[in-house]
């Protein structure tokens, strides 16, 4: 066992595990501690708590301090250093007429590090900025070129739904999402139907599936073969995994049956597949 903080560096973003030492954490203070980026401020999420050895990748770095009066002006000082780092690289985009639109900009904690988050269509030669960010701030400069997933997480918004994206709102990370889970949840496969803002799958399909997977376990699919109350068989031509109504085409009727879910016997149940050119077409969505 060893004793670990959990901190964060954003606000909704991945936690990570640190040696508290002799150090007694709250939820809800800040630490000072040294990361692969230099040294950072961060929020403690998870205080003091003792967890097993294999649910650690790498060794710990150690907590340097809780946070004082001091540190949190200096923490102020870097978000306005972070906002005229922003503007000013800006203008020196547009001055060099690069191909890229600037996101975010963050500044660690030791102002050892400005770091440019951008995104771009292509890959863009950025030495020359980089030479025009140090010769005006006079630190290590780092450009880091973004997908539209972590575009959409940095700048937030509001969802086809009304509500907050999901990935700005309380996903830590984002969970890979497939055409295959919109498939089996039923879902037109129309890029404006299942994508959001970003222009990808819709992160709730990921959050959702696990509820579609126990209700596909119990009903039967479209194309399956089914016996009726009647005793009749008959193939499934529509299935609502919600309400679990079927319509069922019959061998003894032209006009198809609704039935619920538990009223049928499963004879032999179909495969939910996406076809090649479905997938083909759709297989964009799934890029991060």
């Amino acid at each position: 066992m060893k004793e670990i903080v959990g901190i964060r560096f954003k606000s909704v973003g991945k936690i990570y595990y640190f040696s508290p030492g002799d150090i007694r954490a709250n939820a809800g203070d800040y630490a000072i501690v040294e990361t692969v980026r230099g040294v950072e401020c961060g929020e403690v999420v998870i205080p003091n708590r003792q967890i097993e050895d294999d649910q650690l990748a790498s060794p710990l770095k150690p907590i340097i301090r809780i946070a004082t009066d001091a540190d949190m002006k200096t923490v102020e000082k870097n978000k306005q250093r972070e906002k005229d780092a922003f503007r000013i690289c800006e203008e020196k985009i547009k001055f060099r007429k690069l191909k890229m639109n600037l996101v975010d900009v963050e500044c660690t904690f030791d102002n050892n590090k400005l770091l440019f988050y951008f995104t771009a269509e292509n890959r863009v030669d950025f030495r020359e900025l980089v030479k025009d960010l140090a010769a005006v701030f006079r630190t290590r400069i780092e450009l880091r070129q973004i997908g539209v997933r972590d575009e959409a997480k940095i700048l937030g918004g509001l969802g086809i739904c009304g509500r907050e994206f999901c990935c700005k709102g309380y996903m830590g990370d984002f969970q890979p999402v497939s055409i295959k889970m919109a498939k089996e949840q039923g879902l037109s496969l129309n890029p404006t139907k299942i994508s959001g803002t970003c222009g990808r799958l819709m992160c709730c399909l990921k959050n959702e599936q696990n509820a579609y997977e126990e209700l596909l376990k119990i009903t039967p699919k479209v194309g399956a073969l089914v016996v009726t109350p009647d005793g009749d068989k008959g193939r499934v031509e529509d299935s609502n995994l919600i309400t679990g109504k079927l319509r069922i085409k019959t061998d003894k009727s032209e006009v198809p049956v609704t039935l619920d879910r538990s009223e049928v016997k499963l004879l032999k149940d179909a495969e939910i597949r996406v076809n090649k050119d479905e997938l083909k077409a759709l297989k964009n969505l799934e890029d991060k």
